[in-house]
């Protein structure tokens, strides 16, 4: 998968949004990031519950791994292209979106 796919799969849930902020593009839903490209790690990243975190990174090392310092401890989650099918990708990306989205935007996924 490449950091296009990432993109696509993002802006493929409602109401999302692509925006920048820090130097980096990052996925919006009702203005809060849920996730950002990181194209200097070739990842992405996705803002996720610290359980569901250690969950992904537990289930599959290769594709996930923490942010690293306290962005990680929080539970942003590095997405790692080169190791990960589209279907991870989209319940990744659909987990940190869920944490985030209004129930407008919920009720129509």
């Amino acid at each position: 998968m490449t950091l296009d796919d990432f993109t696509r799969v993002a802006l493929s849930l409602p109401e999302a949004v692509e925006g920048a902020h820090m130097g980096r593009t990052d996925f919006r839903v009702g203005n809060r990031i849920f996730a950002s490209l990181h194209s200097d790690k070739d990842a992405g990243m996705v803002i996720l519950k610290p359980e569901e975190q250690a969950m992904l990174v537990e289930a599959e090392p290769a594709m996930f791994s923490p942010v690293p310092g306290g962005w990680g401890k929080s539970g942003s989650t590095l997405v790692h292209m080169a190791a990960i099918d589209e279907p991870t990708l989209r319940d990744a990306l659909i987990r940190a979106w869920r944490h985030r989205a209004p129930p407008s935007a919920i009720a129509a996924l």
